[in-house]
């Protein structure tokens, strides 16, 4: 996986969450994983093809995506992560990956996304890679995000 491609990951979640509202978020680990990702409480998987192929994953707790999705919902407060709640989680995963593409773009290299799949419980791994992937964790106010990102260019 080329290093220049995590780069717009984090560009994007560093751009994205004070657009809502966040104090900048800082990265605080980056290390390597290989195949499956352990679900925190609340996945949200994205694909790209084209040129560039592979998902990220978007893994938080449950009570990080209630945090989230009351900042994004203007501080009504979020007592459960009930439909309102995972459609902001959804639509933050869009709004993210799609600000990664469009940095993937200024790269010179042509992206599609797919839609966002949520998934919510901790009994589960969400399959990314044949191989490895590389995590960056995110502190954003307190919460961590963990950014698991499994790319290559075609």
């Amino acid at each position: 996986m080329d290093a220049k491609l995590i780069n717009p990951f984090v560009d994007a979640f560093t751009t994205v969450m004070p657009m809502l509202g966040f104090p900048e978020p800082t990265r605080t680990k980056l290390y390597a994983a290989s195949d499956r990702v352990k679900s925190h409480g609340v996945s949200m998987l994205v694909g790209f093809t084209k040129q560039i192929r592979g998902n990220v994953v978007y893994n938080i707790s449950e009570d990080t995506a209630k945090f989230i999705a009351s900042q994004m919902m203007m501080g009504m407060p979020v007592e459960t992560f009930d439909e309102m709640a995972q459609s902001a989680i959804s639509e933050l995963s869009n709004m993210l990956t799609a600000h990664t593409a469009t940095n993937i773009t200024g790269l010179g290299l042509d992206v599609d996304i797919s839609t966002p799949s949520l998934s919510v419980g901790k009994d589960f791994d969400v399959k990314i890679s044949d191989g490895q992937y590389l995590v960056v964790e995110m502190n954003l106010s307190g919460q961590m995000v963990d950014l698991a990102i499994a790319v290559d260019q075609n």
